[in-house]
């Protein structure tokens, strides 16, 4: 840039030499700053890996102790099924929990019921979110929902929501609940989150 633009700018110069002068002190923090630094600015918009993700959601969710979702149900009777293959080519991502047909079905936690719905697959569904909105809950192949649930019903921990079947895919001679716990997206769509191991969670 030339002098003469300068001189028609009352702040040119004084401008210039500033910016020289942060460009040298930044040039000489980044010198001295260890290449894997991030930030806390950079550090709270930093994405996780689904790994990453995933571990953090189980230590969080493990430490609400959540309700078994069948009732009379202990923890030893919970087969980790996460990834196990389901047709040709997807993951199971939940875990079937094996109890006579008609066992009342709990809701994990208190928290609202998104939707309840019917599909070929899972049969009588239902979705309930957490309280912070952040993971939903999904109980499928139900044979039957409780008395009186309603979408957008307020549930608590514990409260019975439906019974075991085998609506859907399910094998008619073996009932059981297929639960699944997934982390919702920014839309808090109910059917649309990241998969989270309920085995891991659970256990």
């Amino acid at each position: 840039m030339s002098a003469s633009r300068f001189a028609r700018s009352p702040v040119g110069v004084g401008a210039s030499v500033g910016f020289i002068t942060g460009m040298l002190t930044m040039a000489a923090v980044v010198a001295i700053v260890p290449e894997r630094y991030v930030s806390p600015a950079q550090a709270a918009t930093q994405v996780l890996s689904a790994p990453e993700m995933e571990e953090r959601a189980v230590a969080e969710l493990r430490q609400r102790h959540l309700e078994l979702p069948v009732r009379g149900m202990s923890r030893a009777d919970i087969r980790d099924s996460f990834s196990e293959k389901r047709g040709a080519d997807r993951r199971h991502e939940a875990v079937d929990i094996l109890a006579p047909r008609n066992t009342p079905v709990l809701a994990v936690e208190d928290g609202t019921v998104a939707k309840l719905f019917f599909s070929q697959a899972g049969g009588n569904t239902v979705y309930q979110f957490e309280p912070s909105g952040t993971y939903a809950y999904y109980y499928a192949h139900l044979e039957r929902y409780a008395d009186g649930l309603t979408e957008s019903a307020a549930v608590r921990r514990g409260e019975v929501i439906g019974y075991v079947g085998t609506s859907g895919n399910a094998p008619k001679d073996t009932p059981h609940l297929h639960f699944a716990i997934f982390k919702l997206t920014e839309e808090k769509r109910w059917w649309k989150g990241a998969a989270i191991d309920p085995f891991q969670v659970l256990r």
